[in-house]
């Protein structure tokens, strides 16, 4: 970790400070005014993970006819069968106002609307509000991952700003597994006390600005400064983790696949180690971005039998290997309870329909976490039911108290824990 801020004699102007802040000092803990975590017996750990495949899903393969916990399950939910009772399927759901086509992929957990308007600035991802509460908990705050070689990630800090993935399942594994050399965790050590002194400079030279401010100005900079404080506290933890080894693990790091057409191969490899990384309690927040623009020519079908049948295929497989991930993740089991129990597991996508270009009607599904599964949730298919509900209903569940998320404004309708 390497820390850096650009300075001058005189007070640090608004502009540097945020600057210095912001980006060097990972802006998404800012704002978090949650105490620091201290793990005891009595914690029931809850997980999340938001998984987006950003080419759209067939949709009369994916939504059943019938609502309830007698529908009769589709092409794609066929693959996910023998995990019925462990997931529940939306229809008639989107995030109120999200547009503009593709653009709406950097939305999947934001819900920020019109982002493909001018000036669009992206709001807090819904990983990175849990991490903020939650994220102290384990070595990293959380994983932010994508299945691609061009770029992308479904995480965003609290400023908009769009967090870096990991995009090789191989050096995934490595950060959490592989234990550096006495020398490195050292080096890691003295950065993360250089960060706490550097944080010490900027809080005085703020303090010696904030007198000259306007009383509102003043108390936006006293919200700040209990920010700055919770974040030395986030790198004192930091610290206390490079001291602890990390996790062995019965597994051989995996072999990256570089074809892009492969992308199901790789989504595989992200899903396996991914479970390793819940398994050891390595992170509780994971995002997943599945790019999938290798076969954006044949989303735009045309409504030919032959290019849907082979877009089937491709889709049909991505549900496989999500069947065979709610596998694994029920098969670990935590106190009595199966990883699956405790880990939500959201995965959709950004288009109800990628022939078209439609950002309504989203297929999406919700796995695991402790909900009262096996059921179809049906909603109006043109005046849709904000998505950003079920987002509530997740970070309730995390344990957080909020009654609102981006635009979502209360829990999901009909959507129980048990």
């Amino acid at each position: 970790m390497s820390l850096s801020f650009a300075t001058s004699k005189g007070p640090l102007s608004r502009r540097t400070f945020l600057r210095g802040a912001g980006v060097t000092l990972a802006l998404p803990f800012l704002d978090a005014m949650s105490p620091v975590y201290a793990a005891d017996k009595t914690d029931v750990p809850r997980r999340l993970i938001g998984i987006q495949t950003n080419m759209g899903i067939l949709p009369q393969f994916f939504f059943p006819e019938k609502a309830g916990r007698e529908y009769e399950p589709t092409p794609y939910l066929k693959k996910l069968e023998a995990h019925r009772n462990n997931f529940t399927v939306f229809s008639g759901t989107s995030h109120p106002g999200v547009d503009g086509a593709h653009s709406a992929e950097k939305c999947f957990l934001t819900g920020t609307p019109h982002p493909g308007a001018g000036g669009f600035r992206n709001w807090i991802s819904l990983d990175q509000f849990a991490a903020e509460q939650i994220g102290n908990r384990t070595r990293y705050p959380s994983l932010v991952l994508a299945n691609t070689y061009e770029g992308a990630t479904l995480s965003y800090t609290r400023s908009g700003a769009p967090i870096p993935s990991e995009r090789s399942p191989k050096k995934l594994f490595q950060k959490l597994f592989l234990q550096g050399k006495p020398q490195e965790v050292a080096t890691n050590i003295e950065a993360l006390k250089e960060g706490q002194s550097l944080l010490d400079f900027v809080g005085e030279e703020s303090k010696r600005l904030n007198r000259s401010l306007s009383k509102s100005d003043q108390n936006r900079m006293d919200q700040y400064f209990t920010a700055v404080r919770d974040l030395e506290d986030r790198l004192k933890s930091s610290e206390s983790w490079e001291k602890k080894p990390k996790p062995i693990v019965n597994a051989k790091a995996p072999e990256d696949i570089p074809e892009a057409i492969k992308f199901v191969e790789r989504s595989k490899l992200f899903y396996d180690v991914m479970q390793l990384a819940l398994e050891t309690d390595s992170t509780r927040i994971i995002s997943l971005f599945i790019d999938t623009t290798v076969i954006h020519n044949i989303t735009h079908h045309g409504n030919r039998p032959e290019v849907i049948q082979e877009l089937r295929g491709h889709e049909e497989k991505q549900f496989e290997v999500l069947g065979n991930f709610f596998k694994s993740l029920g098969e670990k089991k935590e106190q009595g309870q199966s990883l699956l129990d405790r880990t939500m597991v959201l995965y959709g996508t950004c288009m109800g329909s990628a022939n078209s270009h439609s950002n309504y009607n989203l297929p999406v599904l919700l796995a695991g976490g402790g909900f009262k599964h096996g059921q179809h949730l049906a909603f109006d298919t043109k005046n849709n039911y904000p998505l950003t509900n079920l987002f509530v209903s997740m970070l309730q569940r995390l344990g957080l108290e909020t009654s609102e998320f981006s635009t979502g404004k209360g829990t999901f309708r009909g959507l129980e824990m048990t």
